[in-house]
């Protein structure tokens, strides 16, 4: 029934938004209408990233929604964000999982995992 779908996130600069998503967070821009629309790939994640305007969502408000990405090693991808300017909130951990919250420019939620398979 579906081919394909997307998280989009609202942002109140495009340009600053995608640095962050690219640079920051080192995922990959698959394709960006000036302006209007950018596209960001993340492993099994579509992110569309969106000038907020005068009809939709503001950014930053919408706590229901929050974007997470799984980490292959955690401590080092805390570390490698950290020396990048993210900020963690204190990590919450648990027998199945370790998660630590940041947000992106706009303060869009947005969290690291690490799944303990077996747990």
């Amino acid at each position: 029934m579906y081919k394909n779908g997307n998280v989009t996130v609202m942002v109140s600069d495009l340009n600053k938004a995608v640095r962050f998503y690219v640079d920051i967070l080192g995922l990959r821009l698959q394709y960006e209408v000036p302006g209007r629309w950018a596209q960001i790939e993340a492993p099994g994640l579509t992110i569309g990233l969106h000038p907020s305007n005068e009809h939709g969502p503001n950014p930053g408000n919408s706590e229901s929604i929050s974007i997470g990405l799984e980490a292959q090693n955690f401590a080092a991808a805390m570390e490698t964000l950290q020396t990048r300017g993210v900020e963690f909130s204190p990590i919450m951990e648990d027998k199945a999982t370790r998660i630590a919250y940041f947000g992106d420019p706009d303060g869009n939620p947005l969290y690291l995992i690490e799944v303990k398979y077996g747990g």
